[in-house]
């Protein structure tokens, strides 16, 4: 994560790790079954420094079966690699 010093001084985000931000999501898609609808309606994003929902899909991580969000083979594995989210 980086930051940098605000003109008040306080510090503040500038940049956020993607791929925390990817593995939170793949969590959330693994919690339990997810509609499609309720997928969008929670991680959809106009900021193009966030777009975790369409990295996943076009990725290959997650796939819409009927109106469920699953994870894919991949995602799963992605998901079981590296446990610890770092």
């Amino acid at each position: 994560m980086k930051t940098m010093q605000r003109t008040d001084g306080v510090e503040a985000v500038t940049e956020i790790d993607h791929s925390l931000l990817l593995r939170e999501f793949l969590d959330w898609v693994a919690a339990r079954p997810r509609s499609y609808e309720d997928t969008v309606e929670a991680w959809r994003s106009s900021c193009p420094r966030h777009p975790v929902l369409d990295d996943a899909f076009t990725g290959g991580l997650i796939a819409s079966v009927g109106k469920t969000v699953m994870l894919t083979a991949q995602g799963e594995a992605l998901l079981g690699s590296n446990p610890s989210g770092v």
